[in-house]
């Protein structure tokens, strides 16, 4: 199979580019004609210069909001009865992202050649994964897909909202430290060692905080590669053994989620996610097993992850979903007296919804906390640092005043 890169119109004269696999160019024709699209012309893209062609267009990232648009757009066509191959054809013919024009053109192509919608998405799992599939798939079976297309849009907006405070806690602080970590280098390196020569020459004894200055800034003018490229290092080998020892990623995930600030903050975000997906899954009618199992594909953390593999053995085995969360281990309280609640009276969906809403408000207490402790902190930082400058610097100078006989 060949990438093809070509120009076409539709059925109301409109321009349409993309890129799409073909194995020759009457494939191409076809494939273009059963999506209801003339070809123009195309060109066949070889494997130089198809990765920067190919990179412009198809390989354009889909984000959570073109999935929202998607979605959204399908749950509006859907409920004005519009056909599902019209819906298609519409959202390849509307949309700016390149590979999601490309996709939606694959896609249409497969539900017209007879496969369900359902399995024309699952071909391209990398933008589709096993949620969206799940949830297309239970609306095919009961024949009302509005309802999955809902949950998906309420889903995605959540997920976008819950990243955004993710970058929130994030960002900030690491180009805060970035700037402080920065100007310790610059200072130490550069900034000191111009004055330290003086100091040197002054004939005093120099006070313990001066000679810690010079050592750590004769530290930084002879190391300044070691202090640069061992963060970097460590960062790119801790990287590597936790992609080649499990047993080394679940012990720095465990590092990580026992931290005294941001491991609160880890395990509120992951339980709120998995309340919200699971949430989804089970409004939509898929059985508790499977949706415990599709849920749990969002979240990355492996301690989480073997606690909630382990809450699925039990509930397989026959016990309470709230008893498999409380014997897990790793779920407050709260969230197992709430799943039994909904449990006894049978508005276990509704009792989800408000697990995730609760964490989604109580994330945005913690991250807002964060960053409020985080500013003052490394302000401090920096404060103390120029203040150990200041002192090293001009308290031998001062002192060296004292010695003059005017």
């Amino acid at each position: 199979m060949e990438r093809y890169k070509y120009r076409a119109v539709n059925e109301n004269g409109r321009p349409i580019r993309g890129v799409i696999s073909a194995a020759s160019e009457t494939d191409l024709y076809n494939q273009l004609q059963s999506a209801g699209l003339e070809l123009v012309d195309c060109k066949s893209l070889d494997s130089k210069k198809g990765g920067m062609s190919f990179g412009s267009a198809s390989m354009q990232r889909v984000k959570i909001r073109d999935l929202i648009q998607f979605f959204v757009h399908m749950e509006q066509m859907q409920s004005a009865g519009v056909p599902l191959l019209d819906s298609l054809a519409d959202i390849r013919d509307t949309t700016e992202n390149g590979r999601m024009r490309d996709m939606m053109t694959e896609i249409y192509r497969d539900v017209s050649d007879g496969a369900a919608l359902s399995e024309a998405m699952a071909k391209h799992g990398k933008v589709f994964n096993n949620l969206y599939i799940s949830l297309i798939k239970a609306g095919e079976d009961t024949g009302d897909l509005t309802s999955p297309y809902k949950q998906l849009t309420k889903y995605l907006k959540w997920v976008d909202s819950m990243q955004s405070k993710i970058r929130k806690a994030t960002r900030y602080p690491m180009i805060v430290c970035l700037v402080v970590f920065v100007t310790i280098v610059v200072m130490m390196g550069y900034v000191v060692p111009q004055i330290v020569g003086f100091i040197r020459n002054l004939d005093q004894e120099l006070p313990f905080y001066t000679t810690a200055l010079i050592a750590t800034s004769d530290f930084f003018a002879g190391y300044w590669w070691a202090v640069l490229g061992v963060p970097v290092i460590l960062f790119i080998v801790l990287r590597v053994m936790a992609k080649v020892s499990d047993n080394f990623a679940y012990r720095v995930d465990s590092i990580f989620l026992n931290m005294p600030i941001f491991g609160n903050i880890i395990r509120k975000i992951s339980i709120a996610r998995y309340a919200q997906t699971f949430g989804a899954l089970f409004a939509s009618g898929i059985d508790v097993v499977n949706a415990l199992k599709s849920a749990r594909q969002t979240v990355t953390n492996r301690v989480l992850l073997e606690a909630l593999e382990l809450v699925e053995r039990y509930v397989s085995s026959g016990s309470p979903l709230s008893e498999a969360f409380n014997y897990s281990g790793e779920f407050p309280s709260m969230v197992v007296r709430m799943l039994k609640i909904g449990e006894e009276s049978g508005n276990l969906t509704v009792v989800l919804e408000q697990v995730s809403d609760f964490y989604t408000k109580d994330v945005d207490e913690a991250v807002d906390g964060l960053i409020a402790m985080i500013e003052p902190a490394l302000t401090g930082l920096l404060g103390g640092m120029i203040l150990w400058i200041a002192a090293g610097v001009f308290g031998p100078i001062y002192g060296s005043f004292e010695n003059i006989d005017f």
